[in-house]
Formats: C-alpha cells, sequence, structure tokens
C-alpha cells in the first residue's frame, strides 16, 4: 500500500520521538502522508469509516462528540504559572501529574502496530508561526490536523527541525482517574514549560486544533500580538472584518462571503503588520447544512474532508445533515483550499470593522447595533449568546451563557488583558464595532422567529458597503445601544425589537430587564480590572 518514503523506520522524526519522548521507533510510523494515504488507513484500520457521495471521510470520534473543557489543565510550572490567568478555565496541574499522564500516553502509542505524525505550522505570517507535531494513533486524527494546522511545503519539511509544540494523542486510552488533579477518564493537559500537550480518554479531534488555539493565546501576547478567537474576511478593496462569536452564532456562515476573500473561519491573530490566521482549514458546524443556505462550506465537504459523527445512507453515502441521533455538535474540518475564495496566503490588513455576533434566544437584542469603543470592549469581555432547547441535554428554555472574549476555554492570560489589546488596535486603525444578533425577534424562542439568515448577510453588507455608517440612528433603552432606523434588505420594524414584539409591552420590558440583569451580574466578575468607562458602557437596570 506504501511507498519507501510513507513508512520509514529510521529518520530523524523517529530518532527525535525515541529519545525525548521514548516512542517505539522500530515500527511502521506514517509520517505526513497524504490524503490518499490516510484515508486508506483510516478505512482499513478504522471501524465507523466510511466514504460519503461527495467524497469526504466519515469518522466517528467514539463516547465524546464534543470538548471536555472540565477536563482541560495546564501545567502549574515556575515559566509561565505567574501569567496564567488561574480558575475555573485554566486549572492547575503539577509537574508530575503531567508526567503520568505523558508517561501513560507514550506507553499506550507503544502497544499501537502503527503510528502517524503529522508537522504542520500555526499561524501564516513566518514572522510569528510555530512549528507544531502531532503523534497519533489514528489516521482520522492525522488528516484532521493535516487539515487544520497550515501544511509545509516539501522543502519547508526537509528543514523542518524540531517543534516547536508536541501533541500526544493517545485519545483511545483513558487517564488513571486516581492520578492527582484528574477528575475524570479524559485528561487534556498543555505544559508551556516542556512544549507539550497530553491527551487522554477523548477521540475528539477539536481538543487538538483547541489546544493548539490556548498555546497561541499564551504565546502570542508576549510578543506583542493578540489572539482573537474569530473569523476574518476581506473585501475587494482590502478591507478585512473580524467576525467574533461563540457557537450557532454565524460566524463561519456570515464570514464565508462569496463576494470576499476568506482569510479564516475561526482563529486569528492581528499584530502591528495585520491580521493572520492562526490555522490552515476550516471546522464548520454542519447541523442543517445545505447547499442552498451554505453553498461554500456545503461544496467544501468534498475529498480531503473529516465528517465527524454525521448519518449517512448506507446505499447512497448521502448525508443527512438535520439527523442529530448521534450529536447536535456534527462537524466537517477541510482544508482552506477548499473555499474557492479563499485568500492564500491567509493573511491580511487591518481590521476596518469589528463585528461581535450574538444568538440572543431572548428576543430582545437588536439584529445590529453600533458600538462605542467602550461598549466594545464591554461586550467583548461579556461575549454572550443563549442556549435554546434541545441544545444540551436539560436545557428546556433559553439559557443565557457567557464566554469572555468569545473564547473563554482557550484564554490563558486575563480576558482584560486581551480587550485591552484590542481596545488600543481598534483606536490606532479607527474600527468600527457592531453588535450582530442572529437569534429571535418577534419574541422569545418558542414564540417568536429566528431572524432570517437573509437579513442577518444584508445587514452585513450594509456594514461593508459604508451605508450602515452613514445611517441614522436611535437610543435603544436599557441597553443603551445605538440602532440604525433602516437598513437595505431589512424591514425597519424588524430593527427595533420593540417594534417586532408580539407580546405585551409588559413582557417586553419585564424580559430586556431580565437579560440586562444576567449581563450586569456576569460583568461582576472583570470589574475589578476594567476601566470606569468600560463599566459605564453596560446596561442600566
Amino acid at each position: 500500500m506504501f511507498q519507501q518514503d510513507e513508512i520509514e523506520y529510521h529518520d530523524p522524526i523517529h530518532e527525535a520521538l525515541h529519545r525525548e519522548a521514548g516512542v517505539d521507533y522500530t515500527k511502521p510510523i506514517i509520517r505526513n502522508a497524504s490524503v490518499a494515504v490516510l484515508y486508506e488507513e483510516a478505512l482499513k484500520f478504522e471501524k465507523g469509516t466510511a466514504l460519503t457521495s461527495a467524497g469526504a471521510l466519515v469518522t466517528d470520534s467514539a463516547e465524546k462528540k464534543g470538548r471536555s473543557p472540565k477536563d482541560k489543565r495546564i501545567v502549574d510550572e515556575d515559566s509561565s504559572n505567574k501569567d496564567v490567568w488561574w480558575g475555573p478555565v485554566n486549572i492547575k496541574l503539577t509537574e508530575n501529574a503531567f508526567m503520568i499522564n505523558r508517561e501513560r500516553a507514550v506507553d499506550y502509542l507503544n502497544t499501537r502496530t502503527r503510528l502517524y505524525v503529522f508537522d504542520g505550522y500555526a499561524g501564516w505570517d513566518p514572522k510569528y508561526r510555530i512549528k507544531v507535531r502531532v503523534v497519533c494513533a489514528r489516521a482520522y486524527h492525522a488528516l484532521f490536523m493535516r487539515n487544520m494546522l497550515i501544511r509545509p511545503s516539501d522543502e519547508e519539511l526537509e528543514k523542518f527541525g524540531e517543534p516547536d509544540f508536541t501533541i500526544f494523542n493517545a485519545g483511545q486510552f483513558p487517564a488513571n482517574r486516581y492520578t492527582t488533579g484528574m477528575t475524570s477518564q479524559t485528561s487534556v493537559s498543555v505544559n508551556f514549560k516542556k512544549r507539550e500537550m497530553v491527551i487522554l480518554g477523548t477521540q475528539y479531534a477539536g481538543e487538538m486544533k483547541k489546544g493548539i488555539f490556548t498555546v497561541m493565546h499564551y504565546l502570542m501576547p508576549k510578543q506583542g500580538v493578540l489572539s482573537l478567537h474569530s473569523s476574518a474576511n476581506e473585501g475587494p478593496n482590502g478591507d478585512v472584518s473580524l467576525f467574533f462569536g461563540l457557537s450557532g452564532t454565524g460566524k463561519t456562515t456570515l464570514s464565508a462571503d462569496p463576494h470576499r476573500f476568506l482569510i479564516g473561519d475561526d482563529e486569528h491573530c492581528w499584530s502591528d503588520d495585520g491580521v493572520f490566521n492562526i490555522e490552515g482549514g476550516c471546522y464548520a458546524k454542519t447541523i442543517d447544512l445545505s447547499q442552498e443556505k451554505e453553498p461554500e462550506i456545503f461544496n467544501a465537504i468534498k475529498f480531503g474532508a473529516v465528517l465527524e459523527n454525521v448519518i449517512f445512507d448506507r446505499n447512497s453515502r448521502e448525508v443527512d445533515y438535520a439527523d442529530t441521533s448521534l450529536t447536535e455538535n456534527t462537524r466537517c474540518a477541510y482544508p482552506i483550499e477548499h473555499i474557492p475564495n479563499a485568500k492564500i496566503p491567509c493573511m491580511g490588513g487591518h481590521p476596518s470593522n469589528i463585528i461581535l455576533l450574538t444568538c440572543d434566544a431572548f428576543g430582545v437584542l437588536p439584529p445590529v447595533s453600533k458600538l462605542t469603543p467602550a461598549q466594545a470592549m464591554y461586550h467583548f469581555i461579556s461575549g454572550y449568546t443563549a442556549k435554546v432547547a434541545g441544545t444540551e441535554e436539560g436545557v428546556v428554555s433559553p439559557e443565557a451563557t457567557f464566554s469572555t472574549c468569545f473564547g473563554a476555554p482557550f484564554l490563558v492570560w486575563h480576558p482584560v488583558k486581551y480587550a485591552t489589546m484590542l481596545a488600543e488596535k481598534m483606536k490606532q486603525h479607527k474600527a468600527d464595532a457592531w453588535l450582530i444578533n442572529t437569534g429571535w425577534n418577534g419574541g422569545a424562542y418558542g414564540v417568536g422567529k429566528r431572524i432570517s439568515l437573509k437579513y442577518s448577510r444584508a445587514i452585513i453588507d450594509a456594514i461593508h458597503s459604508g451605508e450602515l455608517a452613514k445611517a441614522s440612528y436611535v437610543n435603544y433603552d436599557v441597553f443603551n445601544l445605538s440602532i440604525p432606523t433602516s437598513c437595505p434588505g431589512v424591514p425597519s420594524d424588524v430593527l427595533n425589537p420593540g417594534k417586532s414584539w408580539l407580546g405585551d409591552k409588559a413582557s417586553f420590558e419585564k424580559t430586556t430587564k431580565d437579560l440586562a440583569k444576567l449581563f450586569v451580574n456576569h460583568f461582576a466578575t472583570y470589574a475589578d480590572k476594567a476601566t470606569p468607562d468600560i463599566l459605564a458602557a453596560g446596561p442600566k437596570v
């Protein structure tokens, strides 16, 4: 099946793994393999893999169908512990416990009949990129990271040398629950001093992607570069927009604009030279995906793409994107080149527009608001969206959720550090900021309707054309937001939730104030390090 250069027993990677990690290098290691080889490996050796009619590889991540943030740990060591924002996001792990997990992972990898290694970069700007090596026991994981990291050229691979960070993915093997610091059989631990990440007890590939994002969230601010959980695109005239938003708010969908160039869909950095993507691919949610609504993403799911946990017809191999019997969190990872209008290399200038996306299931936030710099910081730190019934077990009515900086699970420094850096860059480069609600209008979930994607796209188009910046605005009470009185392609009553509300005025006012109180209560966590103008930019209850 393999050419001689696809499986090697005594090459620099093998020797380094044996010397530094203790990995047995007398067994086949499939390194930097092509997509076709990884397809063959997965189909032959991994149960539950198949091909779709479009040529994508379907895989199953076993028991875990999503990330396990409560099982993530940062090693408490002297080179980084004074920088880390310790608490419920960054939970301490001792160096000794990390080494126990590391040895457990390496021992497991040594029991496998074949291993996979992929070398890639994180960060498109050569000035800031880091070299990442992935060592794993599933072809699915290797292919996933081949898509999500930046793929080196043959010449770059020859000169790759030692990695800046190594992932040991032994996700098929559980952590020992009696190891100090463990709360389950799942463990995802990052050691900045050893420049390593160890995964046990979860085969969900997104842990690797977000693990590297966590690494970049630590390393980049040390170099004066702002790391951001955002998508980015660029207009024909070179104007760049950043899109922030939690899962389900439309970040990937709205940044995949056929009239603009996609820089990236999820992870970026903003340096003194402009914006650059951290990744070499996209990781899109596929729940209810259709060619009509999201043609760029739908058509990107072809040979080379990896579909996770989807249901498909065993005869036709057509995927049923509406089927959530395995999970609501169905996903696809594909190289960014699968998007026809992707900008390669994935770099752009300084952003003109900062777009904060939220999915308000209570139906009281306006579809679009123009933010002052202080309001932008307030809503960036808040990172609000809402869960609706059916998205998670136990959620039966709209439920507010806040993820500071729109990416709390991946932050390493205190959130105010990232917010301050963003404020400074917005001021320096005169960027406008907008709050976009892609959630409910006319009432809360179950009464009103979700704002039409057509309207959200029209709002984004008006921002990019400059029309919305020139519109007339009125004040939206309680949240003190400036909302436009008109927007091309959007009914005027939709722009003001008070006018589109289907219930009585009293219920609207109560729902608005209830949500405002949740904002105020949540922000109290960060009040001690927030400036007075940021504190004053929040809702007035």
